[in-house]
């Protein structure tokens, strides 16, 4: 045997006794005598083709058209995968195929998901939880722990015991064509945070979560499921960046991850998901991965070109192959690779051991069956859609508050509502909530009359804008023409997914609020907010052009005291604005450490700041 397949045996072979301090959901085997009996058990039986079969994921749709079940029948029967992923689709068809393939396996199959937002993401009619993106703005891990573990809840209703998820990529490029607002933000630290965070609720929950796209897709502008990306960065900058969520995932035990086809060649000559130097020699030497190593779909055509390339893949480290685009032709692949000597039968009995021995801890020693009777309300508690609105509420970020704007003066009249949306009854909600409050006048945003629309903002004392859609494109010209001095207000009550024309908006903004959706609920808490009955404390997940970093935003609470706008009340804020010069040449003359100025005019604070 060379020295590579000698190495890559270290790096597989797998015995609950040694691995279950460094990967978590292993120990949730309650047995690991019996374990390794059941294991050893199935090994003694199953021929080198059936092994073979074992390290496959077939990917099928959720149709029960006789043509989809005799696909999914094949696979199970005779070629014997080790499990299976469905696309998108209806839910109650997925699980009865399901029940189905589960009954034809030999050995129960590992169900797999692509839910990096939980069940929304790829079936109708189920729980939808918010983006990564928006989820990256909520500074409560422990709400992101308790998402993870409510997904896993459900996906074991729907007999899933693996999820793709969570995405682990550092979105640092906003023209990045398919990260985006998969990633939780553009700081390493974060993410790293919330993927712990989440995949630790999924393995809790009894599902094993997958960190992807190893080593990093973040900061690319090439899709790989069109071509191959290229990361020409070196060590230093993939450490800091790219690397660092990856390493806290090892560190924290978790049980998955999925390979990127992504060309590193600081790392290696070879696209990552088919090379050792990358799975090997970094991904379980050097970072001590011990768990499942996943390629990505090997269909995608940053990959699907080269030829057998799971028996490439197999020899680069990866331990399950996933959906490849002609499952007999790679089967047969790696079988004659097996025959050629390129590829040991040790080595992929010891791969099977491992894939074996996560499905006895997942819950497969036994054929699962899906009880579909009440399953939309065990799916749709109460309980989910209160976590979901706690989630949706943590996560609403108010990036900018100029002189404390925030909350607004109930007293102070002159205030317009402009909504834009695709409906005339776009925010309505909003404004109706807000009007409980302060005094206002709405006003609807059409295309053909954006001149009236300007004049009638000017004659206002502040305006606020809320966004629910893309149309705000439409009204740059008009809102960037209104003067400097009248403050305006940005709600947006939609998820952005690109920030690179934020800032022209935002620069000129009294404040700025993000409220990531136009669900009612959230369009009234997001009015309390402005006016100081509820809490905003969300921070930035993403950069904005040079204007907002990660991290950046302002908390607003019931408690704060806010400074009042000095122009409401006669005064002019640039001339207040020359106490901050007199203040520091105080400081640099050593009269005085440090001091703070307090102004009121009428009983209100107009001026309130901090030096030294």
């Amino acid at each position: 045997m060379n020295r590579r397949v000698t190495g890559l045996l270290v790096c597989i072979s797998l015995w609950i006794g040694a691995y279950a301090s460094s990967v978590r959901i292993l120990e949730q085997a309650d047995d690991s005598v019996a374990c390794r009996r059941w294991v050893d058990g199935q090994l003694a039986r199953m021929t080198l083709k059936q092994k073979i079969g074992q390290l496959f994921i077939h990917t099928v749709a959720p149709i029960t058209i006789q043509k989809n079940k005799d696909n999914i029948e094949r696979a199970v029967r005779e070629y014997g995968v080790g499990g299976l992923l469905f696309s998108k689709g209806e839910l109650k068809k997925q699980l009865q195929l399901t029940n189905q393939a589960q009954q034809w396996a030999d050995i129960p199959l590992m169900i797999t998901f692509d839910g990096e937002w939980g069940l929304g993401m790829r079936l109708e009619d189920t729980p939808e939880f918010p983006r990564n993106r928006v989820l990256g703005c909520v500074q409560n891990d422990t709400l992101i722990y308790q998402y993870g573990r409510e997904v896993a809840r459900q996906l074991r209703e729907i007999g899933v015991h693996v999820n793709f998820a969570p995405v682990a990529d550092v979105d640092n490029n906003p023209n990045n064509p398919v990260i985006n607002v998969r990633s939780f933000g553009s700081d390493p630290k974060v993410v790293a945070d919330k993927v712990v965070a989440y995949s630790r609720g999924l393995e809790d929950g009894g599902v094993m979560a997958v960190c992807k796209h190893f080593p990093g897709h973040g900061d690319t502008e090439v899709d790989s499921h069109k071509a191959l990306p290229v990361l020409n960065f070196d060590r230093a900058r993939l450490d800091s960046i790219e690397l660092f969520p990856f390493k806290e995932a090892v560190k924290a035990g978790l049980g998955g991850m999925m390979v990127g086809h992504l060309e590193v060649p600081e790392l290696g000559k070879n696209p990552a998901s088919i090379s050792s130097h990358i799975i090997y020699n970094l991904l379980c030497r050097e970072l001590g991965f011990q768990g499942l190593v996943f390629t990505d779909a090997l269909e995608m055509k940053g990959i699907s070109q080269n030829e057998n390339i799971c028996a490439q893949a197999l020899i680069a480290g990866n331990d399950l192959l996933l959906a490849p685009r002609n499952l007999k032709r790679e089967l047969d692949g790696v079988l004659n690779a097996v025959k050629s000597g390129k590829l040991s039968e040790e080595l992929i009995t010891e791969k099977c051991r491992k894939v074996l021995t996560y499905k006895y801890v997942l819950g497969l020693k036994n054929k699962p069956h899906i009880q579909l009777s009440g399953l939309e309300k065990r799916l749709n508690r109460p309980e989910t859609k209160e976590l979901i609105l706690r989630l949706q509420k943590a996560a609403i970020t108010v990036p900018a508050n100029v002189n404390g704007i925030l909350p607004l003066d109930s007293k102070l009249r002159g205030t317009v509502v402009l909504n834009i949306g695709k409906t005339p009854g776009a925010g309505l909600a909003f404004y109706n909530r807000l009007q409980n409050t302060l005094s206002l006048t709405r006003v609807v945003a059409r295309p053909d009359s954006m001149e009236a629309i300007r004049k009638r903002l000017l004659g206002s004392q502040r305006v606020i804008v809320v966004v629910t859609s893309d149309d705000y494109k439409k009204y740059k010209t008009m809102l960037d023409s209104l003067p400097a001095d009248l403050p305006v207000i940005y709600v947006f009550l939609m998820p952005l997914k690109s920030m690179l024309d934020m800032e022209g908006y935002w620069k000129k903004a009294a404040a700025v609020v993000l409220g990531h959706t136009d669900e009612s609920v959230i369009q009234e808490y997001v009015a309390d907010v402005l006016v100081g009955k509820a809490v905003a404390d969300g921070r930035l997940s993403v950069a904005v052009a040079d204007l907002f970093k990660p991290g950046d935003g302002v908390t607003i609470t019931p408690k704060v005291s806010r400074i009042y706008r000095p122009e409401d009340y006669g005064m002019d804020s640039k001339i207040l604005e020359k106490i901050d010069r007199i203040a520091m040449e105080g400081i640099k003359a050593k009269a005085y450490p440090g001091c703070q100025i307090l102004i009121l005019k009428d009983g209100k604070p107009v001026y309130d700041k901090s030096f030294g």
